[in-house]
């Protein structure tokens, strides 16, 4: 399980439109948004493959400026270990 949160920045004025797809993908949480278009989002994936998928997804979002990830997490799956 991969776990990453990102800051996205939103074209001014579109902020409430993205937010909106943003929360409509799977594996992604909006978890704070800012008047000037700074939304914080989660992304959980069961691989790197698929977080790259979903980052890359939404760094090519109409109305998005940015993406940034600030934080990445791999957690592995205690019942494969053994």
């Amino acid at each position: 399980m991969n776990i990453s949160s990102a800051i996205v920045h939103a074209r001014p004025g579109t902020a409430g439109s993205v937010e909106s797809i943003l929360s409509g993908i799977s594996g992604v949480e909006v978890h704070a948004a800012s008047e000037e278009g700074k939304i914080v989002v989660t992304i959980e994936s069961d691989d790197d493959h698929g977080t790259t998928d979903i980052f890359d997804f939404i760094s090519k979002m109409d109305d998005v400026l940015s993406a940034s990830m600030v934080y990445h997490q791999n957690e592995s799956d205690p019942d494969k270990e053994i």
